[in-house]
């Protein structure tokens, strides 16, 4: 019987958004980020809303394939959408923007159905913690001196206990600059605060060997992110016996096989995921479970305002990445945004995400 619950319709929109500097790692360079954004409206009239970064095909692939199946649905039977949508995309492939598009309309469902019940996501998934510590993530390898020092730190500044700096510079090329620029951060930090560094998978697995140890002896570098590619999970199990510090990946899962594999090799001492890559919420939960069974501690990749309700939850989360663009993204499109206090995030009382969309700054950037 009907009850006002059901989806009407899902609205979405993509908005593209320059960066305000040019920014590169160690594999990849790049100008600007879309954000793929998806609307709700219930029959009754509630509405909310998820997004994810990714491409503005994400909005075509939405209307014609995901929405079809979503329409008519309780809002409660977010499991049942979740489903629906992943079966609607086997001709398609499953990793890359399917899986992209699936996590902005899930996250999009789950907010929607926080907002109905009137409550907050982390008390609606059911929290662990009130607050989930944040490190610091940028320092891209386009930085001058001054820019990286600069950034690293103002969060450090903010009270953020950890930052993480770019490199793999030229695919490893420029691995005598890296260990210049790590040098320069240790100093500017300070001996208290952890050093996280990410290669993108730019170096072989002997030059990850070598450096690796250097960082930590050195530089008493604490994560080493993305050391080879993550596709190689012998050579992060190898670097991974073979260093004295966090060896991390995963921030390329699309899916719960992915994850399993990374796990099953013992490639990572700490399991990496985003909830706008890996089809929203309701994987991104099973992921963290599955961790948990295999004594991985989990940490939640960019994204910060995607994260901070459903990253309360795992009791083995580490920690989310606070992602220098993804931050300014945010707060140039939304109301809500939550800002560190005292290193950690802390959800907000607002029903579902606690996000509002300011709709005449964001249409200055809307693409599709």
């Amino acid at each position: 019987m009907a009850d006002g619950n059901e989806i009407a319709e899902l609205r979405v929109s993509a908005y593209t958004i320059p960066t305000d500097l040019p920014e590169a790692d160690g594999t990849l360079a790049w100008d600007k980020t879309t954000v793929v954004l998806v609307e709700p409206r219930l029959e009754d009239g509630v509405t909310g809303l998820g997004y994810a970064f990714g491409h503005p095909g994400m909005v075509q692939l939405i209307n014609e394939t995901l929405a079809p199946k979503v329409i008519g649905l309780d809002i409660h039977q977010t499991g049942r959408a979740w489903l629906e949508m992943v079966r609607s995309i086997r001709n398609l492939g499953r990793p890359g923007l399917c899986s992209m598009a699936i996590a902005a309309v899930d996250i999009a469902l789950w907010d929607t159905k926080a907002r109905c019940l009137q409550q907050p996501l982390h008390r609606l998934l059911g929290a662990v913690r009130e607050s989930v510590p944040v490190y610091g993530s940028g320092g891209f390898t386009t930085y001058t001196e001054s820019q990286l020092v600069e950034q690293m730190t103002g969060w450090v500044a903010q009270g953020i206990p950890w930052v993480k700096m770019k490199i793999g510079t030229d695919r490893g090329r420029s691995w005598r600059q890296d260990l210049q620029r790590i040098a320069l951060v240790r100093k500017a930090i300070g001996p208290d605060v952890e050093l996280f560094v990410d290669a993108n998978g730019a170096y072989s697995e002997t030059q990850a060997l070598q450096l690796g140890r250097r960082f930590r002896e050195e530089f008493e570098v604490a994560w080493f992110e993305e050391p080879v590619t993550s596709d190689d999970l012998a050579g992060l199990h190898r670097l991974r016996d073979g260093l004295l510090l966090d060896i991390t990946a995963g921030e390329y899962g699309y899916h719960l096989e992915y994850f399993a594999a990374m796990l099953d090799r013992g490639a990572v001492d700490v399991l990496q995921a985003d909830v706008g890559r890996c089809a929203g919420v309701t994987e991104w939960l099973r992921v963290a479970a599955l961790a948990a069974a295999h004594k991985i501690d989990f940490s939640a990749h960019c994204g910060p305002s995607l994260h901070a309700a459903v990253a309360t939850v795992p009791p083995n989360l580490r920690h989310i990445e606070y992602f220098h663009d993804h931050v300014r993204i945010d707060h140039l499109l939304f109301d809500g945004v939550l800002e560190p206090r005292d290193g950690a995030l802390w959800p907000s009382d607002r029903p579902g995400l606690g996000l509002e969309l300011r709709r005449s700054d964001a249409e200055h950037f809307r693409v599709a």
